[in-house]
């Protein structure tokens, strides 16, 4: 009696596989999305065939209250859309020899597990589980010898091909990292750090505090403290992600970034250095020093209920847009915040800064990503109207960034000042 095999992914590895692109470089910085991707796993392996809506998952897992409209909000779709590109990232620059490849098809919601394809050559993949498609009556004992067999041979080379993958997995990631294309806007946008001979200075906020973690930590006042009190080693974490993702996109790129805190910044570095400022004002003492934005000002409420709290000017306000823009208050979580990105001329017009800054941590990490990530620096790219990398001139952008259990997960550009 003939007997067929069919090879298939188990639910159990599908999920071992959701592990490892949570843990991986590309994904474990955002929560979000990480919480996205294993509920749309859940979804589909638990209730294959069912759809779901963009309203369920904005409900259940981005924390959008139930009056939320689709049509209006476009939380789902950017979220969807930003989780994509993150799995393409992963598959291209850390997971190129997985097994199962995790993909998210454009107009679904459900994810598709499926085994890598093989070049032509190749030795066949090893199958993940082995499943029987034979017919009710029982094969000889011969042919059940020779499955038997083969079992235990797949097992073998399964465990041969983890260990080479594993030997060989750094050398394969450097190796895709440089044969990666560089995105087009990538090149447009970053062209004057990347043709500079010199890497640029990456200067991170390094606010003074007095007081101690154990107790209580505050801004440094030097009106009514003591200079001898201070501590100046502690950065928001939104500054720490921010690095992180300027360092992805420099690697891309084939460049490197130097990196060094505010307090240790002098006025040298900033005539001989094309520079990436990462902090506000509040806390990123050395822009203060420097000219820094003219159309989007930070500035600290002075009288009021909010007063100490920063805010961003908009000194030139079009029509349909706000004087002044302003974080949740400080006694409450964090739901909304503002960023400025902006392109400035250095000191020396020979060099170039540009300022990433949110009025609290979370907006400096939202600003970093957003000149990070395809799809919000082609969004960019096009209200400059730039298409070229010569054609790159300064200017001032505002962000509005929607923040969920303190990690953004919507950034919406408002306005935009083109420079000279």
């Amino acid at each position: 009696m003939a007997v067929t095999y069919t090879f298939a992914i188990s639910r159990e590895q599908c999920f071992q596989q959701i592990d490892k692109l949570i843990k991986s470089h590309s994904l474990h910085t955002s929560e979000s999305l990480c919480k996205l991707l294993r509920y749309l796993a859940e979804h589909t392996l638990d209730h294959p065939g069912v759809g779901l809506k963009e309203y369920q998952i904005a409900t259940e897992v981005l924390g959008r209250p139930t009056g939320f409209d689709p049509q209006s909000d476009s939380t789902v779709r950017v979220q969807a859309g930003r989780l994509r590109v993150k799995l393409a990232e992963y598959y291209a620059h850390e997971g190129p020899e997985d097994l199962i490849v995790v993909e998210i098809p454009k107009g679904s919601y459900a994810l598709t597990f499926h085994l890598r394809p093989h070049k032509p050559g190749d030795q066949p993949a090893t199958p993940l589980v082995l499943e029987s498609g034979a017919k009710k009556e029982q094969a000889a004992p011969s042919i059940r010898g020779w499955a038997i067999a083969v079992v235990v041979l797949s097992v073998l080379l399964a465990a041969t091909f983890s260990t080479t993958a594993f030997l060989l997995s750094q050398r394969t990631r450097i190796q895709s990292a440089t044969t990666q294309p560089v995105p087009a806007d990538y090149q447009i946008f970053w062209s004057r750090f990347v043709a500079a001979p010199q890497p640029p200075w990456v200067i991170f906020s390094n606010a003074n505090f007095v007081g101690r973690p154990q107790t209580n930590m505050r801004y440094f006042n030097p009106s009514t403290d003591s200079r001898e009190a201070v501590l100046d080693h502690y950065t928001g974490v939104g500054e720490v992600l921010a690095i992180h993702e300027l360092d992805r996109v420099f690697g891309v790129l084939n460049r490197q970034l130097r990196v060094k805190r505010g307090a240790l910044f002098s006025l040298d570095d900033v005539r001989n250095n094309d520079l990436i400022f990462i902090g506000s004002p509040a806390e990123n003492l050395t822009l203060l020093e420097i000219p820094g934005t003219q159309e989007f000002v930070f500035q600290k409420v002075n009288t009021g209920p909010r007063t100490g709290d920063v805010e961003v000017i908009n000194v030139h306000p079009a029509p349909g847009e706000s004087r002044a823009s302003m974080a949740s208050p400080t006694s409450q979580s964090v739901s909304e915040d503002y960023a400025i990105v902006a392109l400035k001329p250095g000191l020396d017009p020979a060099h170039s800064m540009l300022i990433l800054a949110g009025t609290t941590t979370v907006g400096t990490q939202a600003a970093a990503e957003y000149v990070c990530r395809e799809d919000s620096l082609n969004e960019l790219l096009r209200r400059l109207g730039v298409s070229k990398a010569d054609e790159m001139k300064p200017f001032e952008a505002l962000l509005r960034v929607k923040v969920t259990h303190g990690v953004p997960v919507i950034t919406d550009l408002v306005a935009v000042r083109k420079g000279n």
